[in-house]
């Protein structure tokens, strides 16, 4: 089985299950963030990172624990430049609570409840160090199109649409 394949099948048993309290499936919401993703106009990499973010979910990781769970298993396929802003997109909901006045009232929320099980906002301290990560910038892109994805009157694209996208990333 290929990475590709592997990543399809958490799609379509797990990705069909309820997304936290969400109005749609996770599936959707991931689908939904990747297809943001790709209307802004993200390199193939920041796609296929907002389409993957909830992978760690999709794998039964932890709210707190979910991007680098995620990211993690990612990584047997893809580089940095993917699994990065996937691992580090819940530091970046962290990040903007602490940085962007008026980020926090735009939380979903279910959302406003998983910030406190991941830590809260970041501290000063802790924004910095954040800000200086070499994919903190894409990360905020991420949790951004993650924000946005959970329209339940958007039909996202299936992922088979994704598949070539992730393909030709798989190995770089």
């Amino acid at each position: 089985m290929t990475g590709i394949d592997a990543i399809a099948g958490l799609f379509a048993g797990p990705g069909a299950r309820d997304y936290l309290g969400e109005p749609v499936t996770i599936g959707e919401h991931m689908r939904q963030a990747g297809a943001l993703a790709e209307a802004a106009g993200a390199p193939a990499p920041l796609v296929a990172a907002a389409l993957l973010h909830d992978v760690g979910h999709l794998r039964n990781e932890s709210d707190a624990r979910h991007g680098s769970g995620g990211a993690r298993w990612l990584a047997r396929w893809f580089g940095a430049e993917v699994t990065e802003p996937v691992r580090l997109h819940v530091a970046a909901k962290r990040y903007l609570c602490a940085t962007e006045p008026g980020y926090f009232a735009l939380l979903s929320p279910e959302s406003v409840r998983t910030l406190a099980l991941q830590g809260g906002p970041m501290t000063p301290e802790q924004a910095a160090a954040f800000g200086a990560l070499s994919h903190a910038r894409d990360a905020v892109a991420v949790r951004r199109w993650d924000d946005e994805a959970k329209d339940p009157a958007i039909t996202p694209p299936g992922f088979a649409y994704f598949a070539p996208l992730l393909a030709g990333l798989a190995g770089r």
